[in-house]
C-alpha cells in the first residue's frame, strides 16, 4: 500500500493511497511555507519510486520506515539548486509507484536520487560531506547525487555542484542504506575553467575498509574507474589532490557508483 499527502503541519490538504501506484493532483492550489509532502508505505525496507514535482526527474529509492517526508522547496535560497519550475504555479502533479523486480535488481547507477535532501529522512541513496561551501544550496552534498551533467559553469541551477570551500580534507559519503555490490564508479568534476580548477588524484573508501586511488584529469566528461565486485553499504570519496594552478576551486558535479541491489538475492 501506498498513500501520499500533502499536508501543512498538522492539517492534511490531500491525500490518496493505492496498492501499487498513486498520485496527487492540484490544478488551483499554490503551495505555502511549512507544505510537506508525506507518503507511507505498508512495509518497512521498500523500493519505491517517487517524483514529488514535474520538473523533478523520478527516483528510486529505498525507504527504510514506514514514513517519508519531503519539504516542498520554497525559500528562496535554496530553490537556487532546483529547476525554476518546481513548486511554481497552481497546477500540480506528483506520484510514487512500487518499482518491478527487474528495475530493482538491474545493474545501475546506485547514487542517483534526484529526491535527496540536505539533512537525513530515512530514504536513500543520500549525500553528505564535512563541508558545503557557505552553507549555500548550489554546493550541498546532495547536488552531486542529483543526475544533473551540466559543469561548465558553476553556481544556481542547472550547475549546482558540491564545493569544498577550499578545505583540504573535503569528504563526501554516499549512504545506500543497505548493503549492495558495486564495481565501477564515475566522476564528473565541475569544470568552469578558468574559474574552477580540479582534482588529479582522489580516493574512494568503501564500507568495507578498502580504499581505490584513481587518477583524474580535467576533463569534462564522466571519468570511468573499476574495482573488484565488493559488497558496501556506503562509499566516501577523499584525499582530493588538487592540481597546481592558480584556481582555488575545484567541485565535483557528480558522483557516480554502479553495481547491483542485493536485497532480493
Amino acid at each position: 500500500m501506498l498513500q501520499l499527502s500533502l499536508k501543512n503541519q498538522d492539517t492534511i490538504i490531500a491525500e490518496r493511497k493505492h496498492e501499487q501506484e498513486t498520485y496527487l493532483a492540484f490544478k488551483n492550489y499554490e503551495y505555502q511555507p511549512g507544505d510537506t509532502i508525506e507518503l507511507i508505505v505498508a512495509q518497512q525496507d521498500c523500493f519505491v519510486w517517487v517524483q514529488v514535482d514535474e520538473a523533478i526527474e523520478p527516483s528510486l529509492i529505498f525507504v527504510k520506515n514506514h514514513r517519508w517526508t519531503y519539504d516542498v522547496v520554497l525559500e528562496e535560497s535554496l530553490r537556487q539548486a532546483y529547476s525554476p519550475k518546481a513548486f511554481a504555479g497552481k497546477k500540480h502533479y506528483l506520484r510514487a509507484w512500487f518499482p518491478t523486480l527487474k528495475e530493482v535488481t538491474s545493474y545501475r547507477n546506485l547514487a542517483r536520487n534526484a529526491h535527496d535532501q540536505k539533512d537525513e529522512t530515512g530514504a536513500y541513496p543520500h549525500a553528505f560531506a564535512n563541508v558545503e561551501t557557505r552553507n549555500d544550496s548550489t554546493f550541498f552534498a546532495r547536488n552531486a547525487i542529483d543526475g544533473m551533467l551540466a559543469n561548465e559553469d558553476h553556481g544556481p541551477y542547472p550547475y549546482q555542484s558540491w564545493g569544498i570551500n577550499q578545505r583540504k580534507d573535503a569528504e563526501i559519503t554516499i549512504d545506500f542504506g543497505r548493503e549492495i555490490e558495486i564495481n565501477q564508479v564515475a566522476i564528473v568534476l565541475r569544470g568552469d575553467y578558468p574559474h574552477d580548477s580540479y582534482w588529479t588524484s582522489v580516493t574512494l573508501e568503501l564500507s568495507d575498509g578498502s580504499e581505490h586511488v584513481f587518477e583524474t584529469t580535467d576533463k569534462l566528461d564522466r571519468q570511468f574507474f573499476t574495482l573488484p565486485m565488493t559488497k558496501v553499504t556506503w562509499v566516501k570519496l577523499k584525499d582530493l589532490i588538487k592540481h597546481e594552478d592558480e584556481s582555488p576551486f575545484p567541485a565535483l558535479t557528480q558522483l557516480e557508483v554502479y553495481g547491483r541491489d542485493r536485497m532480493f538475492d
